[in-house]
């Protein structure tokens, strides 16, 4: 394995890994949990873009957020559910760049820099609000049940947030064969189906006290952990809405026949109706809007840094995200739709598997509301009120 160290190699990285991805996108699709994607992941671990954003100062290259969405976009163009696996891995790294002991940091970086990969334990349900937890740390074990774990069943270790006896809240890093870790299959959604987000337990799993984080100091200072956490969802949406708009241009090209409008009115293709011109014409310009405002994004993160000088630059972190976000998720289900009112009635033949793009982009639009992004923009925008918490959204 070979871990690239430069935007550049990255990136090259990412498209020979979505080579492979791709053909197979359309089958994991419908097999969804029934049939983990091992060898799919396994390349992913292989490729070495795992380590890309583990700092240089712990012997990784370092790479930071341009790089980081460029990299999502591309996978999610070839497979958005296998590009959100390290999704939550990547905001990990960068949690433990800025909270993690040196320990913790030798410890996971020195498995990441190796091709093994982080998951995540950090949403429950029957709360009042989502930061209302139920997982507790006591004595040293761990007790508690996670949801929408993301990249946890295969990952070499789970991140799991969790109160400490004082009620504090703290990030726990556990092995993920550890004694009474259980990682379910029971991943049951209309898109994103390959991530098999399911349900993970813990009874009493030994806690390395070296390997707990006080997570709560995260929420306290202005930070970018969120926007950049947020930046590869953004990423994951903008992806695919350029395959839904890759998959449109083929399949006008290849397999679309033209209406009997169309063909009374002069077409002897489909790509010649002037109406699918004007469509296709307006959705191409708005994904390529969609990558801009990514990319725009991705450098805003990149001057500003993990660590922000204050809330003011932490909220135009936060804000360009935020609308990079918003955006590409509209986009994302819009091409998804679009994709069958340019191609006709036969694209929707199930043996083309067309419309796990919008399944894809509906599913994972919803991680979290875009109306409150676009909300807070109009706040600073027009009254110069920051969003909360130290200006992350």
């Amino acid at each position: 394995m070979v871990v690239p160290h430069t935007h550049d190699q990255a990136v090259a990285a990412a498209h020979r890994l979505a080579e492979r991805l791709e053909p197979g996108a359309a089958q994991r699709d419908r097999d969804g949990a029934a049939v983990i994607p091992h060898d799919a992941l396994a390349d992913l671990d292989a490729s070495g873009l795992l380590a890309i954003t583990v700092p240089a100062s712990d012997g990784g290259p370092g790479l930071g957020p341009r790089t980081l969405a460029e990299v999502a976009r591309v996978l999610a163009a070839a497979d958005p559910a296998i590009a959100q696996v390290p999704q939550g891995h990547y905001l990990m790294i960068d949690i433990l760049a800025v909270h993690g002991t040196p320990q913790a940091r030798k410890r996971l970086y020195g498995d990441v820099l190796a091709g093994r990969r982080l998951g995540n334990g950090l949403a429950e349900r029957g709360g009042k609000h989502a930061q209302d937890l139920k997982t507790r740390i006591a004595g040293g074990r761990l007790d508690g049940v996670k949801y929408y774990t993301t990249g946890a069943l295969t990952s070499a270790w789970i991140a799991v947030s969790a109160l400490d006896e004082g009620d504090r809240l703290v990030l726990a890093f556990v092995p993920r064969d550890a004694d009474g870790v259980t990682v379910d299959t029971d991943w049951d959604m209309v898109g994103q189906r390959a991530t098999i987000s399911g349900t993970a337990t813990f009874t009493q799993v030994t806690v390395d006290p070296q390997l707990v984080i006080a997570y709560a100091s995260a929420f306290s200072v202005p930070q970018q952990l969120g926007a950049r956490a947020q930046l590869v969802h953004a990423a994951i949406e903008v992806g695919i809405a350029g395959a839904a708009l890759r998959d449109t241009r083929d399949y006008l090209r290849t397999k679309a026949r033209p209406s009997s409008e169309a063909v009374r009115a002069g077409a002897a293709a489909a790509t010649d109706d002037p109406h699918v011109r004007h469509r296709y014409g307006r959705l191409a310009s708005r994904v390529r809007a969609a990558e801009a405002l990514l990319d725009s994004a991705a450098r805003t993160l990149d001057e500003i840094g993990l660590v922000p000088a204050d809330a003011e630059a932490a909220a135009r972190g936060s804000l360009a995200v935020a609308a990079a976000k918003a955006f590409g998720s509209e986009i994302a289900v819009e091409a998804g739709s679009e994709l069958f009112a340019l191609c006709g009635t036969s694209s929707a033949a199930a043996k083309y598997d067309l419309d796990r793009h919008w399944r894809n982009a509906r599913t994972h639009s919803v991680h979290d509301p875009v109306d409150w992004k676009y909300a807070h923009i109009a706040a600073f925008e027009l009254a110069g009120i920051l969003p909360p918490n130290h200006g992350q959204l």
